[in-house]
């Protein structure tokens, strides 16, 4: 059975996505002030090893692009019929699982990177540890990714927002903040 239009027509409307929108986008635009005031309080450690630098917004971006991958995935599984939260589901599984392949890889190639720029601007950390904490953030980030991607697809359907709306930002905006706080957790044990 197809929706009456009157409903289809009202859930893309421009009036519905701004008056959905605008709020949650000032909810996350007041968040993410979070995680510059934690990069401030890292400035020093920042400063004095460069790997670290270059390593922040790179761990945020890709985080970030694995978060809107997962949940573009998930919202058309979702209004195809073939979204089911559960973990027997093989297609959760498989993206899950793709999720953490893909972290594992640009990760680790985001450590080596970043050490090799890191160097070449007079920083000192040996290349073992800046791939430590770019593989052991990573990877917490992309355990977050999967439970944020699938939290924010159950939350948005049930509470009758548009999924397709709200995840994507809900869900980088948090690997943003989280990121952060992830990256230099994992630098205070590993420095």
């Amino acid at each position: 059975m197809t929706e009456p239009q009157s409903t289809v027509v009202d859930e893309w409307s421009v009036r519905r996505i701004v008056r959905t929108m605008i709020p949650l986008l000032a909810a996350l635009s007041v968040l993410q002030l979070v995680s510059g005031t934690v990069l401030e309080t890292y400035e020093a450690v920042l400063l004095r090893y460069p790997a670290l630098l270059v390593l922040v917004p790179v761990q945020i971006g890709t985080a970030g692009n694995l978060a809107s991958i997962t949940c573009s995935r998930l919202t058309t599984q979702l209004y195809l019929g073939t979204y089911e939260l559960s973990p027997s589901n093989p297609a959760l599984r498989a993206n899950a699982g793709a999720v953490f392949a893909l972290a594992a890889t640009v990760f680790g190639a985001v450590g080596i990177a970043a050490w090799a720029i890191g160097l070449a601007l007079g920083g000192s950390l040996a290349l073992g540890r800046v791939l430590l904490i770019s593989l052991v953030s990573g990877m917490a980030l992309a355990a977050l990714v999967v439970a944020a991607s699938v939290a924010a697809v159950e939350a948005s359907y049930r509470i009758g927002l548009n999924p397709d709306d709200t995840t994507i930002p809900v869900v980088t905006n948090l690997c943003d903040i989280a990121g952060v706080l992830i990256l230099f957790a994992v630098v205070s044990v590993v420095l």
